[in-house]
């Protein structure tokens, strides 16, 4: 059976998407609108790439505006639990509870968000933190390694003139010229 991880990051949805600049790209004027679903999905995708086999990840979103969540909802996603807390449930509640559960498990645990009540939450309790900004630098760096490693590489053309002794280059140079 294999080993669970032990690595867990914690993902404050809206918070990154509204103050993260990866995500100010991207018009966000309502949560029903197409555009803000494209927004969640580059997010939900990048803490696929973000937490790869290394660590376990969950994204909140919070649901407790909206009249329409009455219920909390759950989905998996490239590993990737995707949580909407229910309606009048906070985002920031449910992260700190994650955050202080796993903690309690042993788990090193991992908070994005921008949020300075959650950094201050789960900072005094010992959980890392990082800001919105500085995940979505990481994706910059991580989207540009991945360009650099996917780009085609240009053969370097190999001389004879490198490859043998200067001695010899030097005879080689010398019968050409002699020629």
């Amino acid at each position: 059976m294999a080993e669970a991880r032990r690595r867990l990051l914690i993902v404050d949805g809206y918070n990154v998407l509204r103050s993260g600049s990866r995500y100010a790209r991207i018009e966000l004027p309502d949560y029903t609108d197409d555009t803000f679903n494209q927004a969640r999905d580059r997010l939900i995708n990048d803490v696929v790439d973000f937490a790869g086999r290394e660590r376990a990840a969950v994204i909140v979103f919070d649901a407790a505006g909206n009249a329409c969540a009455a219920t909390e909802a759950e989905a998996t996603v490239g590993g990737v639990r995707v949580m909407f807390t229910r309606r009048g449930q906070s985002a920031d509640r449910l992260i700190e509870k994650l955050a202080y559960d796993a903690k309690e498990r042993g788990v090193e645990t991992l908070v994005v968000s921008s949020d300075a009540g959650i950094q201050d939450a789960v900072f005094g309790g010992g959980v890392d933190r990082m800001s919105a900004e500085g995940f979505c630098q990481e994706m910059e760096l991580h989207a540009r390694e991945v360009r650099e490693e996917e780009a085609p590489k240009i053969a370097r053309k190999s001389t004879v003139e490198e490859r043998v002794s200067s001695e010899v280059a030097a005879r080689l140079r010398s019968l050409r010229d002699s020629l």
